[in-house]
């Protein structure tokens, strides 16, 4: 019988975890990014767990999101592989080694000081996107040094001064080398995530005693902050001044980001950024459709994680429609709830061509602090593998081709 995997070769430049020397000895204690979290609870002060774990309300969005993936059924077909197949994808023109990417995070160094740099550096190891947040800890250039080859940049809306910070930011990208600018619409206001304010995590940032105990008590959070100091919006206090201190430069930041983009809005960047343009938060088919008329060339169906409100719809409930509607247009990608490379592969199967991961590897970090970002895409890589070669996909362009059972779907 004819080897039907030899017609699909692994690339030879595509990163898989045996790459790694340290991943036999890690998925021993960490066989998925759950254990990741359960050891995550115990390693970090408990105010970066509830950073790192929370949501909004009652944490409803996130276990929807989790729910909503756990339902979906994938129907496999055998005698199609015999061998793990490979999950190299192309975006925008980039190749990179799988259809999984780092989500843009705000403040991921409460989680682990220096997550920022850990992040753009397992990226950049395993060749997947890296999306640097823009209230992160780390600025677009410093990224860029590390990151060269992965690097996507997400902007919030700075309008003051018809957009001069906005602006100047997309400059400051473009100069850097990002390849993907990426703008994210579903946050048009503030909203509280009770889990953060319990613990202290509020602004202007007052540790307790109890935040300081538990510091001292996490010898390894200790280390790292005092190699990379206190967490800093990198990208933003060049504009608040050099004189700024941290709470200086947040209540900076509160003033300028404001409100959502509006549809004119991305137009005028999307005239200003030469290079791939994405719209992050879409939940809806006629908005897909928007974007696509406004030559936003691909979107990321998200809730933003469970993190703004819990009344969303699930994202991979609605993925199916939106893929319908602008699939073939536009690069439709996922985001929230992304806890595996099963995870991936089933939003593969319903239209995406590519998921992004923020919980998972904050987990991570939690975890393994420097170690964690990596391990977490060799075990997003490796199931990832497992699922495609399980359901008789050859390649992750091949998963939309298998039959999925979605009680959970969403028809507009």
């Amino acid at each position: 019988m004819q080897d039907t995997t030899a017609l699909v070769p692994p690339a030879a430049k595509d990163y898989a975890p045996a790459d790694n020397p340290r991943f036999v000895k890690l998925h021993r204690r960490f066989p998925t990014v759950l254990y990741l979290r359960r050891h995550a609870r115990r390693h970090v002060p408990r105010f970066a767990f509830e950073y790192m774990d929370g949501g909004a309300g009652a944490d409803d969005g996130i276990a929807r999101n989790w729910r909503a993936f756990d339902g979906v059924e994938i129907v496999p077909r055998y005698g199609v592989t015999t061998a793990l197949p490979p999950v190299g994808v192309e975006l925008f023109g980039r190749r990179y080694s799988a259809p999984i990417g780092v989500a843009p995070m705000g403040g991921p160094s409460i989680v682990w000081p220096g997550a920022d740099g850990y992040l753009a550096a397992a990226a950049q190891r395993a060749r997947v996107p890296y999306v640097l947040g823009l209230v992160g800890g780390m600025t677009v250039e410093q990224a860029a040094e590390i990151a060269p080859d992965v690097l996507w940049f997400q902007l919030y809306r700075c309008s003051r001064n018809d957009h001069a910070i906005g602006f100047d930011l997309v400059r400051r990208a473009q100069a850097a080398g990002v390849h993907v600018l990426v703008l994210t619409v579903d946050v048009p206001v503030r909203t509280t995530r009770p889990r953060e304010v319990a613990v202290g995590i509020t602004s202007p940032f007052r540790p307790d005693l109890p935040m300081l105990a538990a510091i001292l008590s996490s010898p390894g959070y200790l280390r790292s902050l005092w190699r990379h100091g206190q967490p800093r919006f990198g990208n933003l206090k060049p504009y608040a001044g050099d004189s700024a201190d941290v709470n200086q430069v947040a209540a900076f930041v509160r003033r300028e980001m404001g409100g959502a983009f509006t549809w004119d809005e991305v137009a005028r960047y999307r005239e200003r950024w030469k290079g791939p343009l994405v719209v992050k938060g879409i939940l809806h088919p006629a908005d897909a459709e928007t974007c696509v008329s406004l030559g936003v060339d691909g979107l990321i169906v998200s809730n933003h994680g469970g993190r703004q409100i819990e009344a969303l719809p699930a994202a991979i409930d609605v993925l199916p429609a939106i893929a319908r509607a602008v699939g073939g247009r536009s690069t439709v990608m996922l985001d929230s709830g992304v806890r595996s490379g099963l995870d991936v592969v089933r939003a593969l199967v319903l239209g995406a061509e590519a998921a992004f991961a923020g919980k998972a590897f904050l987990w991570g970090l939690g975890a393994l602090g420097a170690e964690g970002p990596p391990h977490v895409i060799d075990l997003m890589i490796d199931e990832m593998k497992a699922a495609l070669g399980q359901i008789g996909a050859l390649r992750p362009t091949q998963a939309r081709a298998a039959t999925a059972r979605h009680p959970g779907a969403l028809h507009f």
